[in-house]
C-alpha cells in the first residue's frame, strides 16, 4: 500500500524536495512551524487561534493588575508598556510556541520570572517608585495568578481539542524503530498526534502496509510529500539522530512545507552518557527536541513585523480616501461587488484569503482559481485597465499585512493550483514559504511580475530570504515607491 490509498487527494501543493539549510536543533524554539493544516480528513486543531489567546490572556492579566493599584497611579502608558514588555519577555522565551503541547505548571517559573522583571522595569522606570512595595506587590502577584489562571485554561482546551482531533504525523526512521514509536501514540491518544504513515526503506515491505498498525510503508520522498499533503501532516517525527543524516534530503523537502519536526530518542539511554539536553522535551514518554532549518527565526523577526504594523497601518490610513473613491466609482461603473477575495498560499504553506479591488469578472471559481491572467482581457472597463496599470487594486493588501497575513515585502502569493504546479517544476520553488508573502519583493523590483519566468522570479525569491536585513527591506519598499506607477499588475 502506498500513500495514495490512504486518502483521497485534496486540492494543494504537492511539494518536491527544495532547497533548504541544514537542520540543526534548536531547542524549544519552533516559531510557528506548528500551525495547523488542512486536510482531507479532519482538520488538526488551528494552533494559531491558541497563540493569539495566550497572547490576549496576557495583555489581560497585564491589565488586571494594573487594576490593583491605587487610581492615581494608573497610567494608560505605564500599563501599555508593562503589557508589551512582559509579552515580549514572553516571546523570546516561546512560551507562545504551540508546537508542543505543555503545561501551566510546566511553564508557571518562565510565566512569573517575566512578569517580575516587566514590574521592575517598569517601576524603575516611571512614577510608580512613589508607590508602597506592599500595592506593587500585590499588583504583580495578581499579574501573576491571572496569567497562570488563563493560561492553564487555554492549555486545558487545547488539549481537549487535540484528544478529540489528534494531529497527524509521519513517522521516519528504521522500521523496527518506527513501528514501536507508532504503537505507543496510538496506544497514548492523549499526546495528541496520530500517525498516519511510517516512512522507511526495508526492503522487504517496499511499497506495502504494515502489518502490525495498519500504516502505509512510505519508501520514497514522492509517497512521503504526498501522504503529507493528502493528510494535511504539519508534525514529523524523526526516530533517532542517524535518520537525520540518512533521511536529510527528505527532511528538508517536509521542513520547506512548514512541518515541525520532532526527534525522538526511541531507544533507552545508555550508561556513562548525559542524559540531559537543553530544550528537550517528551512525546508519549519517548525524549525528544524539535528541530528547526537554521535562520528560521531571523526570517520571522521582529523589526520586521514592527516594520509591517506601523507602515502598513499609516498607509491604510493615508490611502483611505483613494480606495473610497475607487470603490465607488466601481460600484457605479461595474455594479455590486468591489472587493475581488482570492485564497492564496502564504508562509509554511498555510491558505489565505488575499484581497483586491476587482478590475475583472471571471467566468467561475474554478476559472479563478486556475486561470493566470486576465490583464490584456478586451471586456474590462477603462477605469479597471487604471487600476491594474497604476496597480492601486493592490493596495487592499495594506489590510492582509496589518493582520499577518503578508508582509510589505517579501515572495508575492499564488494561487493553490499554480503552488503545485510550480512546486513540480521548480525545486527551489516551496522554499519560498520559508517567509511570510509580500506586496512588493526582491523580484519585482528586478521587473519580474506579471507573464515573467517563474524561474528567475523563485531565484530572486530564495536569495531574498537567505540574505534578509530590514535595511533591505527598506531599499525594496523606496524602489518599489519609485516604480509606483508601472504598466503591469504584479
Amino acid at each position: 500500500m502506498t500513500a495514495e490509498s490512504t486518502v483521497a487527494s485534496p486540492a494543494g501543493p504537492q511539494v518536491p524536495g527544495g532547497a533548504v539549510s541544514v537542520l540543526a536543533p534548536r531547542g524549544q524554539a519552533a516559531g510557528r512551524r506548528g500551525g495547523a493544516g488542512r486536510g482531507a480528513r479532519r482538520p488538526r486543531p488551528a494552533a494559531r487561534s491558541f497563540r493569539t489567546t495566550l497572547w490576549l490572556v496576557d495583555a489581560g492579566a497585564a491589565l488586571l493588575g494594573a487594576l490593583v493599584l491605587p487610581a492615581p497611579h494608573r497610567y494608560p502608558l505605564v500599563v501599555a508598556l508593562l503589557a508589551l514588555g512582559v509579552l515580549c519577555l514572553n516571546r523570546r522565551a516561546s512560551l507562545y510556541d504551540t508546537s508542543a503541547v505543555t503545561g501551566v505548571l510546566d511553564e508557571l517559573p518562565a510565566v512569573c520570572a517575566r512578569i517580575a522583571v516587566g514590574w521592575a522595569a517598569v517601576v524603575a522606570l516611571s512614577p510608580l517608585r512613589s508607590v508602597p512595595l506592599a500595592v506593587l506587590a500585590g499588583a504583580a502577584g495578581v499579574h501573576c495568578a491571572a496569567a497562570v489562571a488563563g493560561r492553564a485554561a487555554v492549555h486545558g482546551l487545547r488539549r481537549r481539542a487535540l484528544r478529540q482531533r489528534p494531529g497527524p504525523a509521519l513517522v521516519v526512521g528504521p522500521l523496527a524503530a518506527t513501528r514501536r514509536v507508532s504503537a505507543a501514540l496510538l496506544r497514548q491518544p492523549d499526546c495528541g498526534v496520530r500517525p498516519v504513515g511510517l516512512v522507511a526503506d526495508d526492503p522487504e515491505v517496499l511499497g506495502e502496509a504494515d502489518d502490525e498498525l495498519g500504516l502505509p510503508v512510505l519508501t520514497t520522498a514522492l509517497e512521503a510529500r504526498r501522504a503529507l499533503v493528502q493528510n494535511g501532516v504539519r508534525t514529523v517525527l524523526v526516530v533517532g539522530a542517524a535518520t537525520r543524516v540518512e533521511k536529510a534530503a527528505v527532511l528538508r523537502a517536509l521542513a520547506a512545507h512548514g512541518c515541525a519536526l520532532w526527534e525522538l530518542d526511541a531507544d533507552p539511554p545508555s550508561y556513562g552518557v548525559s542524559g540531559h539536553r537543553t530544550g528537550a522535551g517528551h512525546l508519549a514518554g519517548f525524549s525528544g527536541r524539535l528541530l528547526r532549518p537554521r535562520g528560521a527565526r531571523r526570517h520571522g523577526s521582529v523589526g520586521k513585523r514592527a516594520l509591517d504594523v506601523l507602515l502598513s497601518g499609516a498607509l491604510l490610513v493615508l490611502v483611505a480616501p483613494v480606495l473610497l473613491t475607487c470603490a465607488l466609482v466601481l460600484r457605479v461603473l461595474d455594479g455590486p461587488g468591489v472587493v475581488f477575495r482570492q485564497e492564496r498560499i502564504g508562509k509554511d504553506g498555510r491558505p489565505f484569503t488575499m484581497l483586491k479591488l476587482r478590475t475583472h469578472r471571471p467566468a467561475s471559481a474554478h476559472e479563478a482559481a486556475t486561470r493566470w491572467s486576465v490583464a490584456d482581457e478586451q471586456d474590462m472597463s477603462r477605469f479597471c485597465h487604471f487600476l491594474r496599470r497604476t496597480s492601486l487594486d493592490e493596495l487592499l493588501q495594506l489590510w492582509n499585512v496589518f493582520r499577518g497575513d503578508m508582509s510589505l515585502v517579501g515572495p508575492r502569493p499564488e494561487r493553490p493550483y499554480f503552488v503545485a504546479e510550480f512546486s513540480q517544476a521548480h525545486p527551489g520553488y516551496p522554499a519560498r514559504h520559508r517567509m511570510r508573502t509580500g506586496i512588493t519583493g526582491l523580484a519585482q523590483v528586478h521587473g519580474l511580475r506579471g507573464d515573467t519566468s517563474i524561474e528567475d522570479r523563485c531565484r530572486y525569491d530564495n536569495a531574498y530570504i537567505d540574505n534578509w536585513s530590514l535595511w533591505q527591506d527598506i531599499c525594496i519598499l523606496l524602489r518599489t515607491a519609485a516604480q509606483f506607477v508601472r504598466p503591469t499588475g504584479s
